[in-house]
């Protein structure tokens, strides 16, 4: 049962005065018991040996009674005194419980707030700067994922202990919730490389194996460190500088640590100034489609377009997707966005020749989406686009999370008639095996291999050896990043089928591919609509692979 602070004060203030009371009784015993008992004890010995008169009775029962209230009062003592134990040690667990964390014994985040204000003072005065370190585990989730929470648990303590280690003698230790810490020391202003080598030895111990629970583990860290006399009025101003590090250390690769500096403040501002406005601007339809030929090499001719993500901002301008799509991916918002494209663009492009294919991106987010299939054939159906005018380009990234799910969306799609290309192949992990896994149609080259292709031999010999493969696999080859000419003649004697890049021009907006198709004579009749796609309704698990 909960107790409100009164009916705790009531509890407080009961055993001070029944102890008050149960001391006056005892004295009042005692000093009764003097009274008596000197009488009684006098008569007594007299009427033993001298034949004097008895005690009076009254008398000898006022002594047993004072005796009796002694050994009550005595026993009453002792009650209180275990009670008042009982409940100091209770007060003192529950003065633990609330500022310490269970599982680790470090401080929690209210208890660090509190003595990382105490410290910071103390080095205000004694003219130190205190350093604070984030610390946050990578990928602890795939542990609890694999192992169970328990083992979970046990990693978590294991990490502690290496954290207490690394620590100074006099330093703050806390567990900020999940697989998060804070640590908290005094050093000199003037060695900041004595916080730079702590750090060193943390991130580097975390790399290394770690025993839990009978596994042999293997994690890493990111860690961001601030410091107090660096713009940080305050021990909460503090904290935020060195969880700003903190996510820097982890954007910029993992298992290593970042100072704090006033730029990733800004960075972090403008980042969430873009998530905001993305959020309202996907709705308004300000992400909109833009189009990058895609040509035949061997005719010359135009043979789609590559369907590109474009924000037109109503007082920025254009804004580039290196900006807005990594936010999109974090913060769920790809989906939505990427359907909104499509729609935008099968819209677009009905009265288009229908010889013009448009190639459209997934990302490794929306390869989660076990309804992903259904919601791109909703699209082409409400916009009659037919399915064999599209072409799905993934990722090998994009494989490696669920790669049953991937061949299940993949399969819907193909199904329906759609394609299915490899993007940027050669940069990933296990491309061969990917090429067996999933029923791809097309090979793209990734464009950092197609730049350099008269500069570099590697670059030239990996482009050669990738259109060697296409052509054992009777897969065509697709070079991105296409920029001048000796690179489309270097393309067309290996024998690559179609090009893109800005050699034939920059992705155009929807006007603008309206105008280059109208110039080729690439559009319908005005008023022309095509008939909507005829697509098979489908449910995830239902799907098979097409050959």
């Amino acid at each position: 049962m909960a107790l409100d602070f009164d009916d705790t004060r009531d509890l407080d203030r009961e055993p001070a005065g029944t102890d008050l009371i149960t001391g006056a009784i005892s004295v009042a015993a005692i000093l009764m018991f003097v009274g008596t008992g000197s009488s009684v004890l006098s008569k007594t010995l007299k009427h033993y040996f001298e034949g004097g008169a008895p005690a009076d009775r009254t008398l000898v029962i006022a002594l047993l009674l004072n005796v009796a209230l002694i050994l009550f009062g005595w026993r009453r003592h002792h009650a209180l005194r275990t009670e008042v134990r009982i409940r100091t040690a209770a007060e003192e667990r529950a003065h633990m419980l609330a500022s310490r964390d269970p599982l680790t014994g470090f401080l929690n985040r209210r208890s660090l707030a509190e003595e990382g204000a105490a410290m910071f003072v103390r080095a205000h005065r004694r003219g130190k700067a205190m350093a604070l370190l984030i610390v946050d585990l990578d990928h602890f989730k795939t542990i609890n994922d694999m192992h169970g929470h328990a083992v979970g648990d046990a990693l978590l303590r294991a990490v502690a202990g290496e954290i207490a280690a690394a620590m100074p003698p006099i330093a703050l230790t806390a567990r900020l919730g999940g697989d998060e810490f804070a640590c908290g020391f005094l050093f000199d202003p003037g060695q900041p490389d004595t916080v730079e080598r702590i750090a060193e030895k943390l991130v580097a111990r975390m790399a290394q194996p770690i025993e839990a629970d009978g596994f042999r583990l293997h994690i890493s860290c990111s860690a961001g460190v601030a410091r107090s006399d660096f713009d940080c009025q305050s021990i909460d101003a503090l904290m935020r500088s060195a969880d700003i590090a903190m996510y820097a250390a982890k954007k910029s690769g993992r298992n290593r640590y970042a100072w704090f500096d006033q730029s990733m403040e800004r960075e972090l501002q403008t980042r969430n100034e873009l998530e905001s406005g993305l959020r309202a601007a996907i709705p308004r339809g300000e992400i909109v489609p833009y189009f990058e030929q895609q040509i035949d090499l061997k005719t010359g001719k135009l043979h789609g377009f590559e369907v590109l993500a474009r924000w037109e901002h109503p007082t920025r301008g254009l804004i580039s997707p290196d900006l807005f799509i990594p936010i999109a991916e974090e913060t769920g918002m790809i989906g939505d966005m990427s359907l909104s494209i499509m729609q935008q663009a099968f819209s677009a492009a009905r009265d288009w020749d229908p010889a013009l294919s448009l190639s459209v991106n997934i990302s490794p987010w929306q390869l989660r989406d076990a309804w992903l299939a259904q919601k791109i054939i909703k699209v082409m159906t409400e916009t009659g686009f037919p399915a064999s005018r599209l072409e799905i380009e993934i990722t090998e990234s994009a494989l490696f999370d669920n790669l049953a799910l991937a061949q299940s969306i993949v399969g819907s799609l193909k199904n329906q008639g759609a394609r299915l290309s490899l993007d940027d192949f050669g940069t990933g992990y296990s491309s061969l095996a990917h090429l067996r896994a999933l029923p791809f149609d097309r090979i793209k080259i990734d464009k950092s291999f197609v730049i350099s292709l008269n500069e570099s031999a590697d670059s030239a010999a990996i482009v050669n050896a990738i259109v060697s493969l296409g052509d054992s696999l009777n897969l065509p080859i697709t070079a991105e990043g296409v920029e001048d000419a000796a690179i489309e003649a270097r393309l067309k004697a290996l024998g690559c089928a179609k090009a893109q890049g800005w050699y034939y021009g920059k992705p155009l907006s929807l006007a603008g591919a309206r105008r280059l198709l109208a110039e080729r004579r690439l559009l319908g009749q005005p008023g022309e609509q095509r008939p909507p796609a005829t697509v098979v309704p489908i449910t995830p698990g239902s799907e098979r692979l097409a050959g």
